[in-house]
C-alpha cells in the first residue's frame, strides 16, 4: 500500500509536460523516519554497481508487489506463506524507494517520465498487495479495497495539490509510505503469530485494523481537501 513515493519523492515530482508547467512541486515530507531512511538510501546508493539501474529497481521494487499478492493469496494453505508477503514488502521498499535516490545520485533523472511511470506503477502494486491481502484469511475482500480505495483519495490529493498549490505532501501524521509499509509487516507478522482471530460474524481483528486504518485515510483526504479549498477560495478573493 505504500505508494506515492520514490521516483516522485526523489526527483520533486510535478512537471506536466504536456499542460506547460515545468516547476517542479515542492515536496513536504516529514514522516518520523524520512531523515534516517534518506541517509540509508544515499548510503546504498554509492554502493550500488554500475549495471544496477534505476529502471531495473522500479521492476524489482513491483516484483516485491508481486510476491506480496502470493504471499497473502497463498496463506490460506498455510500461514508459512505470510513470510512471502513480509519478504515482498522488503523488496518493494528496495526498489520503489531506490529507484528515484538512485537516478538523482547518478543525475540521470527524467522528471516526466519518472512522475509518470512510478506513480502508475505504485497505483498498480497497492491494488495488487492489498488485492491479495483481502483473499487472505485474515482480512476480507471488500475491507481491503475500502482501504485501498482511502489510500488512492489521499494520492489523488496529493496530485491535484501539486497542480493547483505547487506543493506534494508526502506525509500526514507524522506518518508516510515507509511507516505504512513497516505496519503492514507487522500486521502480516501478527497474522502468523495469532491467526485470523475472529471478532463477530466473520469479521476478524485484522479486518478491524485495516478498515480503521481505511476510515483514517479517508478522513485525511476529507480534511487536506477542505484545508486546500480555503486556501484556494482565499487566493481568489
Amino acid at each position: 500500500m505504500p505508494g506515492a513515493d520514490a521516483r516522485a519523492r526523489d526527483q520533486a515530482a510535478g512537471s506536466f509536460k504536456g499542460s506547460g508547467m515545468m516547476q517542479p512541486a515542492q515536496r513536504i515530507q516529514q514522516n518520523l523516519l524520512a531523515a534516517r531512511e534518506r541517509k540509508l538510501l544515499t548510503w546504498l546508493c554509492r554502493r550500488m554497481p554500475r549495471w544496477v539501474t534505476p529502471d531495473q529497481l522500479t521492476a524489482l521494487g513491483f516484483a516485491g508487489a508481486i510476491a506480496c499478492f502470493f504471499g497473502y493469496a497463498l496463506s490460506g494453505w498455510g500461514s508459512t506463506w505470510l513470510w512471502l508477503a513480509v519478504a515482498g514488502h522488503v523488496i518493494q521498499w528496495f526498489g520503489d524507494s531506490l529507484d528515484g535516490s538512485l537516478a538523482r545520485y547518478r543525475r540521470i533523472e527524467r522528471p516526466a517520465f519518472g512522475y509518470f511511470i512510478d506513480h502508475s506503477t505504485d497505483a498498480l502494486a497497492n491494488l495488487i498487495m492489498l488485492g491479495g491481502l483481502g483473499l487472505s484469511a485474515y482480512v476480507s475482500l471488500d475491507v481491503a479495497l475500502f482501504t485501498l480505495a482511502g489510500y488512492l483519495l489521499l494520492s489523488i490529493h496529493a496530485f491535484l495539490a501539486a497542480r493547483v498549490v505547487g506543493e506534494i505532501r508526502l506525509s500526514y501524521l507524522a506518518g508516510g509510505p515507509t511507516e505504512l509499509r513497516l505496519t503492514l509487516v507487522v500486521l502480516t507478522i501478527a497474522m502468523y503469530v495469532w491467526g485470523p482471530v475472529p471478532l463477530y460474524a466473520g469479521f476478524t481483528l485484522f479486518d478491524a485494523i485495516t478498515g480503521g486504518v481505511g476510515v483514517i485515510l479517508i478522513l485525511l483526504f476529507i480534511v487536506q481537501t477542505a484545508q486546500t479549498a480555503r486556501l484556494l477560495t482565499a487566493e481568489a478573493r
